[in-house]
């Protein structure tokens, strides 16, 4: 049963292969562009794993490890290429923290070595896998968030020993937030926690699809997707309560004028008609209200006038 495990773990498919060689860390795909003396990788972006499986980190170790003569056995031969890929995963995949002892009847048993360390209370969250537009989704491949005080070693064991997912290798790079200078103190800090955390990608023995995003659903399955989050969570409801309550504050909440400084009361109009027969007819009667007021002024500034020209002639 181990046996057959580890040969479906060495037998790694082409998109998983493919997809560990666009993962791959920057520093080391430009040391092997030096190597291959390119300036620029083909595209498509291809395996560069070997038949066997082997990457050329892994190829570089098992050739060093036969010059220096730790793969020969006991007939005179060395070990083969596949044969060493499936110990070499063998070891990497193994449960650690446990080792076999002899108890006192003669039988074997395990043992946990060290003492328990319990999982603290921290957040990892899955994202989607990011595709090149053009490429298809990769579902050998498992994107997670996870804190930066969080080792590859600590995921590795957490979703092995919590989902039971078997992991080929783990990525990471560090995304830390920039510094920004605070208005109370006028300190260069780092206020935004939430941008400061680790990416860490993870290659999978069995390919993971994950769910479809919205802009990648039909109409159909769009509408059955908010049809359950509404009858679930609902959604509407609670973006109007949202907008009632946002425009009862703005009817009472206390506001001051930028120009008067002239402490005034923020207020909504709510005589204001929504319909276009009624905005129509609420227009027509400001025209109306306005004339009028022209017209008073007017007949006001014509009779200041007649009175006040006798008495210049005179």
């Amino acid at each position: 049963m181990q046996a057959s495990l580890r040969r479906l773990y060495a037998a790694v498919p082409d998109a998983a292969a493919v997809a560990r060689t666009v993962s791959t860390p920057r520093s080391v795909r430009l040391r092997r562009l030096r190597i291959k003396k390119t300036k620029h990788p083909n595209l498509p972006v291809e395996s560069d794993a070997t038949p066997e499986g082997l990457t050329p980190t892994e190829l570089a170790r098992y050739k060093r490890a036969s010059a220096k003569g730790e793969l020969l056995q006991d007939n005179g031969e060395n070990l083969g290429a596949t044969a060493w890929l499936e110990q070499l995963n063998a070891k990497r995949s193994r449960i650690r923290g446990v080792r076999e002892v002899v108890n006192d009847a003669g039988e074997t048993e395990e043992q946990v070595v060290g003492q328990k360390v319990y999982f603290p209370n921290i957040t990892i969250a899955l994202v989607r896998n990011y595709a090149p537009p053009g490429q298809p989704y990769n579902p050998y491949e498992a994107t997670f968030r996870i804190p930066p005080s969080m080792t590859k070693t600590d995921l590795r064991s957490y979703l092995s020993a919590v989902y039971g997912v078997r992991t080929t290798y783990i990525r990471t790079d560090n995304y830390i937030s920039p510094i920004r200078r605070d208005p109370a103190t006028l300190s260069r800090v780092r206020n935004i926690s939430q941008k400061t955390y680790k990416r860490a990608v993870v290659g999978l023995v069995e390919p993971f699809y994950y769910p479809l995003a919205v802009e990648d659903m039909s109409s159909a399955e769009r509408k059955e997707r908010e049809e359950w989050l509404e009858e679930n969570f609902q959604i509407k409801e609670y973006n109007d309560m949202t907008r009632a309550e946002q425009l009862w504050l703005q009817r009472t909440a206390p506001g001051r004028s930028p120009k008067s400084g002239i402490r005034e009361h923020i207020t909504t109009k709510v005589d204001v008609p929504k319909t276009r027969t009624g905005i129509l007819q609420h227009l027509a009667e400001r025209r109306a209200a306005r004339d009028k007021a022209i017209a008073q002024a007017k007949e006001e500034m014509r009779s200041g006038r007649t009175v006040a020209q006798p008495e210049a002639t005179a």
